[in-house]
Order: structure tokens, then C-alpha cells, then sequence
């Protein structure tokens, strides 16, 4: 029994199942839960979560979560006056861990030869001369300034450290609530890691909220202007909705989470599941006009007989393309792979069998003006121009194409990775400003944090951490380093003339270090070395904090502390957020060359089986090559980035271009097979199936436009390149790749 008879004689239980599926799929859909936290995408043996951890088990885990005041003085009576209240409320909350601020900043000085510990701000000053003696006192203070006070004093700075036990929203709710109970006129900046995972999470679920219905809505405009009627936009777009309910329903059923990245999951299924389902409505029409005689079942038959294989063809190759995801480092987009490779397999069953068994149920319609006898719209006299030039200057074509690509290749030398993870929130977001002024009036917003292992109290060592230190804070874009050594050097100035041989220097005996931090515990607050040094003075932090324009300026400072710890013979562990960066941005582009090298591969193959010949998959896999090349050339001309996102669109363009080629290709074929030349075959082929195409093409490229609209610009940059790799896909399929075959005669092609 032929696929035909076999759809026509079960047709109703095709449909039956299929609708009995999508409703169980709705089931799990409820369970779906949001984890916007970049660190864990990434695997558990990366060097940053190794390290962060290694670190964490001695200083604990507690993350930074920053407030910025920013105002024309920051020694403003009410403004200071606001800060303290702030800070006052926030340490007493057993949420957050440290709460740090000008007023818990420590003024260490002499006093009638004793050291004195006192607070920096012992009173809020209510006039001009008491504020420059603050501000002078600032000044000469390492402790707090620039770190907590900018330069300028037209910024400060409320450092909270908080660990992972409680949630985001609940921390950014408690920091919203304590700022409301205490106003005034400063701007309000706020940064950290807490406060991006809790804007992330809530812009996830408004994206999905927003970006669904609007893309339906597109999707069924599109569809109707191109089909002029109901069930040629209602069949395809019944895939799209299955599709997106079965997918979806998988991420809580494999118990996994929905990403930043799995925001175009349902999008993604919008614009490559309607595929298949257009080209059995194109071809329907298509069918209807020529041989107007035929009756419904026999329509759906012959449409069945003629698109099954090249569609499950196509089905198959895109599927091996989104596949290449799989090879990706970043949880998520393997995740997505698998998912979107799922939902693309259940798209391709309902359209091979619940498009044809529903066609044939249904009454015929009227015949499409476009594909009336002697029509001359738009479309028709744009393809035959196509067909007409192609077959005249193929080589000529071909040069054009080559000339494109050398343009582009010049743009792969301005082609980098992003550096950070700043993108993910629009710039014009307090967590971007907040990142802004600190690069510019503090230290930078970038934190290294190198763990080392010794006997703390060691002059020697301490020697070694006080050569880190002053080496460091020469290094370009350095702004603070901070160690155990600053305080010690501090407290060497509070016991020391200037002309002793011990001010400002590391004691020569253990027990001289020794006595310095008891002193300091006598006279200040033990807790302010926790940040330092563990409990038994055996692992020691050091905070390097810097700003980096590029992921190279990143690794020159990671380069540098590493040369120095092997001069030293140390084994310093370097962790921090700036560390997961760096390893977030290798995911992204070790991940990007293997799901790349896969899904080409992968492709070559197919097309080299369907066709019988390496010659095809040669042939086929150049206008993927072009399209995914051209695309990575624009970026540097255009100066985007490759980032957590946009490194997705090389698998995903190739598993949606090759469709267009199998399809090519196959109308070759078969017209070639039924008499015509390469001429009149090119000519019929961009008549009638690349009608299809091209809706195909622009559905899916309208489809991801939709992403345009999301609130994180990561995935508006995804919308745009996805867009023009699919559009590259779509000339070169009925330009370039027709002209090759013109001009080369493949045989596989008349076997």
C-alpha cells in the first residue's frame, strides 16, 4: 500500500491521534519553570565553577550586589543621612551576609603613638568645613576611596553580599522596599548578579507572554496573503500550534528549565514548523490549477505522492541541522537542540500525514490568481527574469557571488566574541549604568578573585602578596587591588614615623604580623579581615578589580597573575564572575565551531546519500557555506558581537537553508527526468516550487522577526542575523545555486 492510500484509508484516525497528542501536550505546560542564571549553563568542569567553588568553601559563596547614589555631592547632609539609614536597615535583615558602605569604612591613624580604628564618618557634617575635612580624610584613605566613594564624590556605593538560599525576587524586593522607606533626590543604580537573574527572569516570561500571540498573529497574515484562503493558511498554521505545544510541553517533561536562550524555542517553532505544511498548500493550489479536474481525495493523493519524499527529506536535514546544537558546550543550547529537533520531527508527521488526510476531506477551492492561465502578476514576472538571466550568465552570477564573499571575508577581521554578559539587559538599564560608572569612577566592573594556600602570618609570603598587589595595580585598566597586605600596610603607618624602617612595610617576623592583626582585632571590628583571610590564617583572598573593553584585555590580566604565580612557584586558585565570563565566552565559541563542523558534516552526508553523489553534497552544502560566511563577515563589518545567542545561528540557518536546496535540487530532477533541458528545467523550477520558497522563506524570516520585539538585545541581534542568514540562504538557493548547476551539468542530477 502506497503512503497516498495509506493516509486516505486511516485518515481520520491520523487526525484523531494527532489532536489526542497536542492535547496531552497542553498537560505539562503548567510545570514550566524560568532559570535565568547564566552560570549554571555551563558545565560543572569549568575551570570559573571549579575555582568559584574551591574559593567558596573557604570564603563562602556570598554573591555582590551593588547600589549606586549618584547626586552632585555625595557628602550632602541628606544624602549621607540617606545612606546611613539604608545601610542601617539592610544590615540588620539576616538576608543579606555584609553589608558595606562609607559608613563601615575604617580610618586607620596614630594617635598619641597608638593605633586608633575608628570609623571614617564619625559624624555627618551640617556645614561646607566640616565636609572638605570629610572629604580630605576620604581622600587619604585607600579603604574608601575609589572604592566606595568615587573620585569625583559624585557617586558611592552600598555593598550587600548574599548567598544563593534566598531567591532574587525576594532580595531585589527587599532592596526596592528599603530605598521606597528611604527617599530622596540621588539616581538609584543597581548591579550584581541577584538583580540580573531576577530582570532576566521577569523579561523571560513577558517575551513569551508578548512575542507568542504577536508572531501568530504574523504568521497567519503572512500565510493568508500569500494562500488567499482559509484552509491553505489554517493547515500550516495548525502545524505551527501543534509544534509549539508538543515542544514546549517537552523542556518540564525532561525536567529541565527554560532558559534565557529557550525564549526562541517557541518562535523558532513559529517560523520552521509552517515549513513543510506551505508546500503542500502551494502544491495543492499548484495541483488545482493544472488539472482543475481532480477531486479532493485524488488532489490529496497526488499532492501526498509528490511531496512526501523530498519534504521528509528536508524534515530530516533541518532536524540533522538543529542536531548540531547538541554539540554545543552551553547546556541550554543542547537542550534547545534536542527540543527543537523533536518538535521539527512531530511538524514534519502532521504535515506529511495530517495536512494530506485533512485535504482530502475538505471541498476544492478557487484557483489562485497568480496561477491562472496567462497570469502576469508580480511573483511570476520576478522569477522569470530570475530564470532568464540565470540561464544566460551563470558564470557572471558566480562571479558576483564571489565578489559578495570577499567583501565579507574583510569583515571577519573586525569579527569578535563578546566579552561579558552585559548585553543581556538593554544599555539603557540601571544594571548598564550601573556598569558604566563603575568602569568610570571606581575601579571598573570587572572582579578577579586569586585564592592562595600558605601560612598567612609568613613575612615571606605576605612579601609575595604585597608584590601582586603593587604589580598589579600597574597593569592597564587596574583600578583597585586589595589584599590582607593593604590593611597590614596601614597599620605598619598608624605604628610608624615616616622615617621608621617599618612604616609601610610588611613586619619582618611572623610574630610582628601577628601582632599587627590582634591590634586591629583589639581595635576595629575581627569581622572586616573575614573578607581577607579564613579563621585559622591559612587561605588569603586577594580582589583584583579592573575594566576590560574586550575578552583579550581579560585574558592579558589572567595571563599576568598566572606568570606571576609561576615565578613564584604559587598555585593561586582565580575565580570570580569576570573568570565565568571568560569561560562563558570559550563556550561560545568552541561551541560554535563544533555544532558548526557537525551540522555541515552531517549535511554533506545527507545530501551526498539522497542523491547518490559527493558531488551533491558539495554542490548543496556552497550556498549554506556562503550564507553562514557572509553572515559572520557582517557581524564585524557591522560590529556585532558573537555572544550565547547569536552563536546559535549557524546550526539553525543551515538546517532551514538546506530545505530550500533539497528542493531545488529535486525539481531539477524531475523536471530534467520528464524530457526539459537545464534551461527549461531552471525556468519551471523557480515557476513552481520556488513559489514556494520563497513564502517558505519569508514566513520563517517574518516568523523570527518577531524577535525584534524581545526585551533582551541579545535576541533582538539573533532576530536581525537570523534573518539575513536565511535571506542569503534563500538567493543563493534560486540564484547561486541554480546557476552552478547550470553551468557545471552535475550528472547526479539526470540519473
Amino acid at each position: 500500500m502506497g503512503i497516498s492510500n495509506f493516509i486516505i484509508k486511516y485518515r481520520w484516525y491520523i487526525i484523531i491521534v494527532t489532536l489526542i497528542l497536542v492535547l496531552l501536550g497542553i498537560i505539562p505546560l503548567t510545570k514550566i519553570r524560568v532559570n535565568p542564571d547564566l552560570e549554571s549553563y555551563l558545565p560543572q568542569n569549568m575551570p570559573s565553577i571549579q575555582n568559584n567553588n574551591k574559593i567558596g568553601e573557604y570564603f563562602g559563596n556570598d554573591e555582590l550586589l551593588l547600589i549606586i547614589f549618584q547626586t552632585e555631592d555625595i557628602l550632602n547632609e541628606k544624602t549621607l543621612n540617606r545612606i546611613r539609614q539604608i545601610t542601617d536597615t539592610l544590615s540588620i535583615m539576616p538576608q543579606f551576609g555584609r553589608v558595606y558602605s562609607l559608613f563601615q569604612g575604617k580610618d586607620i591613624r596614630s594617635e598619641e603613638g597608638s593605633m586608633v580604628v575608628d570609623p571614617v564618618v564619625k559624624r555627618i557634617p551640617d556645614n561646607q568645613q566640616d565636609r572638605e575635612l570629610l572629604r580630605k580624610a576620604i581622600r587619604s584613605n585607600d579603604l574608601v576611596y575609589k572604592i566606595v566613594v568615587s573620585e569625583d564624590f559624585k557617586n558611592a556605593l552600598i555593598i550587600l553580599s548574599s548567598d544563593k538560599t534566598v531567591s532574587d525576587d525576594q532580595l531585589m524586593q527587599l532592596i526596592h522596599e528599603t530605598l521606597q522607606k528611604y527617599p530622596g533626590d540621588e539616581e538609584i543604580f543597581i548591579n550584581g548578579s541577584p538583580f540580573l537573574r531576577d530582570e532576566a527572569s521577569k523579561k523571560i516570561g513577558r517575551d513569551i507572554m508578548l512575542l507568542l500571540p504577536i508572531g501568530l498573529l504574523v504568521m497567519f497574515l503572512i500565510l493568508y496573503l500569500s494562500f488567499r484562503e482559509l484552509r491553505s493558511v489554517l493547515l500550516p498554521f495548525s502545524v505551527v500550534l501543534f509544534s509549539i505545544v508538543v515542544s514546549m510541553a517537552l523542556i518540564p517533561v525532561f525536567g529541565w528549565e527554560l532558559s534565557l536562550i529557550g525564549v526562541i524555542i517557541p518562535v523558532m517553532m513559529l517560523a520552521i514548523a509552517n515549513n513543510y505544511g506551505v508546500y503542500y498548500a502551494a502544491r495543492y493550489q499548484d495541483l488545482r490549477a493544472s488539472q482543475p479536474g481532480l477531486e479532493p481525495r485524488e488532489l490529496a493523493k497526488q499532492v501526498s505522492s509528490y511531496l512526501f519524499t523530498p519534504v521528509t527529506l528536508c524534515g530530516l536535514t533541518t532536524i540533522v541541522g538543529v542536531l548540531g546544537l547538541v554539540a554545543h558546550l552551553f547546556r541550554p543550547a543542547r537542550q534547545m537542540g534536542v527540543v527543537s529537533a523533536i518538535g521539527i520531527s512531530f511538524a514534519l508527521l502532521v504535515s506529511l500525514l495530517f495536512i494530506p488526510a485533512v485535504l482530502s476531506l475538505l471541498k476544492k477551492g478557487r484557483i489562485h490568481k497568480d496561477l491562472e492561465d496567462g497570469s502576469k502578476g508580480f511573483f511570476p514576472s520576478v522569477i522569470e527574469r530570475t530564470g532568464e538571466t540565470i540561464t544566460r550568465h551563470p558564470k557572471r552570477i558566480v562571479s558576483l557571488f564571489i565578489l559578495f564573499m570577499a567583501f565579507c571575508a574583510v569583515g571577519l577581521f573586525f569579527f569578535r566574541t563578546a566579552p561579558d554578559s552585559n548585553d543581556v539587559l538593554p544599555e539603557s538599564h540601571s544594571f548598564n549604568k550601573a556598569i558604566n560608572i563603575m568602569d568610570n569612577k571606581f575601579g571598573g566592573s570587572k572582579m578577579f578573585n586569586v585564592m592562595f594556600r600558605s601560612d598567612v602570618k609568613d613575612p615571606a609570603f605576605l612579601t609575595f602578596l604585597d608584590t601582586y598587589e603593587q604589580e598589579l595595580k600597574e597593569v592597564p585598566g587596574v583600578g583597585t587591588v586589595t589584599s590582607l597586605t593593604s590593611i597590614i600596610r596601614k597599620i605598619s603607618k598608624a605604628l610608624n614615623d615616616s622615617t621608621d624602617p617599618g612604616y609601610d612595610r610588611i613586619p619582618g617576623t611572623r610574630e610582628g604580623v601577628a601582632q599587627y592583626l590582634e591590634l586591629y582585632s583589639m581595635s576595629g571590628d575581627p569581622e572586616d579581615l573575614e573578607q581577607f583571610v579564613d579563621f585559622d590564617y591559612t587561605s588569603t583572598l586577594l580582589t583584583v578589580q579592573f575594566k576590560a573593553q574586550t575578552i583579550g584585555d581579560i585574558r592579558n590580566l589572567l595571563s599576568k597573575i598566572e606568570g606571576m604565580a609561576q615565578e613564584d612557584s604559587l598555585e593561586p586558585v582565580i575565580g570570580g564572575f569576570t573568570l565565568t565570563d571568560v569561560d562563558i565566552n570559550e563556550s561560545v565559541e568552541k561551541g560554535q565551531y563544533y555544532s558548526l563542523l557537525v551540522a555541515f558534516v552531517a549535511i554533506f552526508l545527507l545530501l551526498s546519500l539522497i542523491f547518490k553523489s559527493f558531488k551533491a553534497g558539495l554542490i548543496g552544502s556552497i550556498p549554506l557555506a556562503f550564507a553562514v560566511f557572509c553572515t559572520f563577515g557582517l557581524m564585524g563589518w557591522f560590529g556585532m558581537e558573537l555572544n550565547i545567542v547569536t552563536a546559535l545561528i549557524s546550526s539553525i540557518s543551515i538546517g532551514l537553508g538546506v530545505d530550500f536546496t533539497i528542493h531545488v535540487f529535486w525539481r531539477i530532477k524531475w523536471e530534467l527526468a520528464h524530457g526539459n533541458n537545464y534551461g527549461r528545467s531552471i525556468k519551471a523550477t523557480l515557476k513552481t516550487i520556488g513559489r514556494g520558497i520563497v513564502i517558505n522563506a519569508s514566513s520563517v524570516m517574518l516568523g523570527f522577526a518577531v524577535l525584534s520585539l524581545s526585551a533582551f538585545p541579545l535576541i533582538r541581534s539573533f532576530a536581525f542575523l537570523i534573518i539575513l542568514s536565511l535571506f542569503l540562504c534563500l538567493v543563493c538557493a534560486l540564484i547561486l545555486l541554480p546557476a552552478i548547476c547550470y553551468w557545471a551539468r552535475p550528472n547526479f542530477l539526470e540519473k
